[in-house]
């Protein structure tokens, strides 16, 4: 899930994650079906979070390693999963030689400013007819959010700083043709919505607070809790449903062969 410089403070609460984010793992599932994992597999979770799908992976009988740069995310992991081995390391760091059946990531790639050199780290790493397979966030992935955080930001007087928006989210062209340029012979590419609720009446407020407050950097915080309330008064007529929040998410699953 998490991808940082060494030098930055680790910003993830892996206790906030567990509680109020608890989709990302439950919507991780139809990616895991694509995995079609099998029994005796080495697999690398890229990205594993707090471990909940590594270990769903480990209960297929997989081998599995879980990564994540977050040592908060990480040390989570192995609390709650102590049968399976979790490292700290970057994705655009791994250092892994034909090693893996799978890699397998999950919510993480839109993490990465620097997909190029990830994908040509998760090649290396797989063996010979290995398969790399991932879900993430797409082109127009939680727009409505994020421009509405922008224009909340410009009315309250403070400017965007386009190098504050800490997310990669690339059509299937863009990214294909990056999979392909590493190698990749890719078989499977979609771009779909997945409109995705969000836990409780604080759910927005609580994904900002998680995922989006990169975008408010430099801002103090009674501005910043003003902000975000601006922000849900007026998204609350668009993505405020009856059952709660729903957030506007688009994701992209792939899957590329090494040959």
């Amino acid at each position: 899930m998490v991808v940082m410089s060494n030098k930055v403070k680790d910003q993830w609460n892996a206790a906030l994650y567990d509680q109020s984010h608890s989709f990302v793992s439950k919507f991780g599932s139809n990616i895991v079906e694509l995995l079609n994992a099998s029994v005796g597999e080495e697999i690398l979770d890229l990205g594993c979070g707090t471990g909940d799908i590594a270990n769903q992976l480990f209960n297929k009988g997989v081998h599995i390693l879980g990564i994540d740069k977050s040592e908060n995310m990480v040390s989570a992991a192995k609390e709650k999963y102590p049968h399976i081995p979790f490292k700290v390391e970057d994705a655009t760091e791994i250092d892994y030689d034909r090693q893996f059946d799978a890699v397998f990531s999950n919510a993480t790639l839109h993490w990465v400013k620097n997909p190029s050199k990830a994908l040509a780290s998760i090649y290396k790493g797989l063996k010979r007819g290995g398969r790399f397979v991932a879900e993430f966030g797409g082109k127009g992935n939680v727009a409505i959010i994020t421009n509405e955080i922008v224009q909340q930001m410009q009315q309250t007087g403070f400017e965007f700083e386009e190098e504050r928006f800490p997310w990669f989210y690339p059509s299937i062209a863009e990214y294909t043709t990056l999979m392909e340029k590493a190698g990749f012979r890719v078989i499977f590419a979609q771009h779909i919505d997945r409109p995705t609720p969000l836990e409780g009446e604080d759910g927005l407020k609580n994904w900002i607070t998680m995922f989006g407050m990169d975008l408010l950097k430099g801002i103090d915080e009674e501005m910043k809790n003003q902000i975000i309330t601006n922000v849900e008064n007026a998204l609350k007529p668009i993505l405020y449903k009856d059952s709660g929040w729903e957030a506007d998410y688009k994701r992209i699953r792939v899957i590329g062969i090494k040959e």
